[in-house]
């Protein structure tokens, strides 16, 4: 039996191996496999592990990915960047829309991408390991979505002078915690997760004198 015909379906006979997939379905399929194995075990994980996980040989791991670096980053690219809509930017910064209804819808969307079991546990592993993924992750995120929030901020506030990248981090961190505190806490989080955030939005535009209609 060729391996590279796996992975096999759960509880199917162990004599009859699977159809062998296109190239482009079965990268995508060792990288959700990836996905959710870095999310259970960390990045630390090893891909001989991930290869039996996925019920195929390690050396077909690597006739997609030169590296276990390489892998990560295709897992990166899933996990993060693919979940940062390319319109995001232009819609935050849209004055024709008043500032409280940009960020909550940002922060609707943004919440339902990332309140997910493995964007948390593999954003948690990254930090604990000091791997490069949350630093390049954060650096994007402040680049196209918080900096433009600071300016927008800034322009709208009546002591402008005083609003700083910290504030803006205040409100981020704030809003993902409830994910934090769900996915790997495992401690009871708000039921409706858009009052908390709408309750949080309020609050940050209440204290820089922001108007609901501004």
């Amino acid at each position: 039996m060729d391996l590279k015909d796996g992975p096999r379906d759960p509880g199917a006979n162990p004599g009859v191996p699977r159809r062998r997939l296109p190239p482009k379905e079965r990268r995508e399929q060792i990288v959700e496999g990836a996905v959710a194995f870095f999310a259970e075990v960390g990045l630390d994980g090893n891909t001989r592990e991930l290869a039996q996980r996925l019920g195929v040989t390690q050396s077909l791991l690597f006739n997609y990915f030169d590296t276990k670096e390489a892998l990560i980053e295709a897992v990166y690219a899933r996990v993060y960047l693919d979940r940062l809509s390319p319109d995001w930017p232009d819609r935050l910064t849209d004055r024709t829309i008043p500032l409280r209804q940009r960020l909550l819808d940002f922060y609707t969307e943004y919440s339902s991408l990332i309140f997910e079991r493995h964007w948390m546990r593999i954003f948690m592993f990254s930090g604990l390991a000091g791997a490069a993924l949350n630093h390049r992750y954060l650096e994007h995120l402040g680049e196209v979505i918080l900096r433009p929030l600071l300016a927008e901020t800034k322009a709208l506030s009546g002591d402008a002078a005083d609003i700083t990248m910290e504030d803006i981090w205040n409100l981020h961190g704030g809003i993902v915690y409830i994910g934090i505190r769900q996915h790997i806490y495992r401690m009871p989080a708000p039921e409706n997760p858009e009052e908390a955030i709408t309750r949080a939005i309020d609050k940050y535009l209440t204290f820089f004198q922001i108007g609901s209609d501004a």
